[in-house]
């Protein structure tokens, strides 16, 4: 059965480069994304337009990550923060806020058993967009530089979904329903 939930969608980050390259004591790559945009295009089997992981092959799988902000309000609680980490220093692609997000990636049961990943739609208005939810985006080391120290282990299992477009389609920053089905 689907279930229905109302979220928000707070942010997109889609750059042509990876900023979190290398040893997060080196500093970051410069990144040509000034601010996020409003709206992005997304397209079935390729990504987003724009994004280093766009058609490529290697990455069809996990060519857009999905993050629920609310993972940011509970590091901020739990590591003592005096205001939430800017959701959009992930560098994950579609940041929403309502939603577990992680809940929907493939997993491991007890018994080792694999679980797969589940399947969702995100409509901002413009129709529905389906995506394949596959394997965690686990978070790395930067995360405790550019968010916070003690980030890196406070996001584990929190650190969103890489996904696989099914549709295309556009999304847009605001208002949203998210279908699990």
């Amino acid at each position: 059965m689907d279930s229905e939930v109302r979220v928000e969608i707070v942010g997109f980050v889609v750059s042509p480069v990876h900023a979190y390259e290398g040893r997060p004591e080196d500093g970051a790559r410069v990144d040509p994304l000034v601010a996020g945009p409003r709206e992005i295009e997304v397209r079935a089997g390729l990504g987003i337009v724009g994004d280093r992981y766009f058609g490529r092959s290697a990455h069809r799988k996990a060519a857009v990550t999905v993050f629920d902000a609310g993972a940011l309000d509970e590091l901020a609680v739990g590591l003592g923060l005096g205001e939430v980490p800017d959701p959009v220093l992930t560098r994950r692609n579609i940041i929403i806020r309502g939603y577990p997000i992680d809940q929907l990636a493939v997993r491991r049961t007890g018994s080792g058993e694999r679980v797969p990943g589940r399947s969702f739609a995100l409509d901002s208005g413009a129709g529905a967009v389906r995506f394949q939810a596959h394997r965690p985006a686990n978070p790395c080391a930067w995360m405790d530089v550019v968010l916070a120290p003690g980030a890196f282990k406070s996001l584990r299992g929190r650190g969103g979904v890489r996904c696989e477009p099914l549709d295309s389609g556009i999304l847009r920053v605001g208002p949203a329903t998210l279908t699990v089905g």
